[in-house]
């Protein structure tokens, strides 16, 4: 009987060795195929065990790491924080998760999570530190890009506040209508707001010049007399507020008094990039419009007239873009040029593109 009592504790002994080894593997197929990185460090912070997702994550290989400091992942002065974790470690502490930043191998920086747990022997005795580290590179930049949104919300906010206390300003020093004033206050800031939706589409970085143009124009109707033609070019913030504000202007004058209020009238709008003498790109645009009857009374009436818009075109708009223009009516014919430093217009990653031709 003892001897079978002790086959029996072998039996017993041999099940559990396997049932560990079953478990030692599945933890480790665990590790291996986790996408954090899971690295353990002894008490010394030198690094005992490295999976795959640490390799990609980091750049080193296992090779490369085993056997090494921690703090070679660990930017100089991050160094007081490796120190820290391991006294906390030392006193049976795990580290919840916090965010840092670590150091791979060709030198970059990476935005990780971090959380750090104890390492126990059979004993129950303290012998160093499971690190898991997630990389977090994403998230950040996407809290980054919605800080640097914000702020641009911010910033054009304040400046759309302002230009509609400009507009009301200018709008009633030349309107003894009340029902005149509040229709053309109305029809303006609906027109800030085709502009504003544009650059909310495309996060603040910019729209289209041919986008813009159909935008404020598509209220006026009469799409078929009018023609865009100019190379493609993303505008900046500054000056999709600018030109919307001209081109709503415009496009009211044309539908109530000029070409698209005339049998036969047409509009054509180009632009072009172009390069000085002094080799700097300038951006060059023409509004023009021909009516077919020119001498008439609403023809007339649009050549005296000096209000809001006439503003906007002479001064507004070509002075916040660092320009000039011109306005020209004449009978027959209604004329808005701009003149333009390109830097001023695009955005600046796209300079580059209207100078390999797309303004040729």
């Amino acid at each position: 009987m003892p001897e079978a009592r002790y086959v029996m504790h072998m039996k017993t002994s041999g099940g559990r060795e396997r049932e560990d080894a079953n478990a030692d593997a599945r933890l480790a197929a665990i590790v291996d195929s986790s996408y954090d990185a899971i690295i353990s460090k002894d008490l010394h912070s030198v690094i005992t065990s490295w999976n795959h997702a640490a390799e990609r994550m980091f750049g080193y290989s296992a090779e490369e790491a085993v056997g090494q400091s921690i703090l070679m992942l660990l930017p100089e002065h991050l160094w007081n924080e490796e120190s820290d974790i391991i006294s906390r470690i030392r006193r049976g502490e795990g580290v919840a998760s916090f965010d840092t930043t670590r150091r791979r191998k060709d030198g970059s920086l990476i935005a990780v999570s971090l959380t750090v747990s104890p390492i126990r022997n059979r004993h129950d005795e303290i012998v160093g530190a499971s690190t898991i580290a997630r990389d977090i590179s994403a998230a950040k930049e996407s809290e980054r890009r919605i800080r640097m949104l914000m702020r641009e919300v911010n910033h054009r906010v304040k400046n759309q506040f302002a230009v509609i206390l400009s507009m009301v300003r200018e709008t009633s020093k030349r309107s003894t209508d009340p029902r005149e004033f509040e229709e053309l206050i109305r029809s303006r800031i609906m027109a800030l707001s085709r502009s504003h939706d544009l650059l909310v589409t495309s996060e603040w970085a910019g729209a289209s010049l041919f986008d813009l143009i159909q935008e404020h124009l598509k209220p006026f109707g009469h799409e078929e007399r009018i023609s865009l033609s100019g190379p493609l070019l993303t505008l900046q913030s500054n000056a999709v507020q600018n030109l919307g504000m001209a081109f709503h202007e415009l496009g009211t004058n044309a539908s109530k008094y000029g070409a698209l209020a005339a049998e036969g009238g047409r509009v054509e709008i180009t632009w072009k990039v172009e390069t000085d003498p002094q080799a700097r790109r300038r951006f060059h645009l023409l509004w023009h419009e021909t009516l077919s009857a020119a001498d008439t009374p609403a023809a007339r009436k649009a050549a005296e007239r000096k209000g809001f818009g006439t503003v906007v075109l002479q001064r507004v708009a070509p002075q916040s873009l660092s320009g000039s223009s011109s306005l020209e009516r004449s009978p027959g014919s209604v004329k808005w040029t701009l003149d333009a430093p390109l830097e001023a217009i695009v955005v600046p990653q796209l300079g580059a593109e209207a100078e390999n031709g797309l303004g040729a």
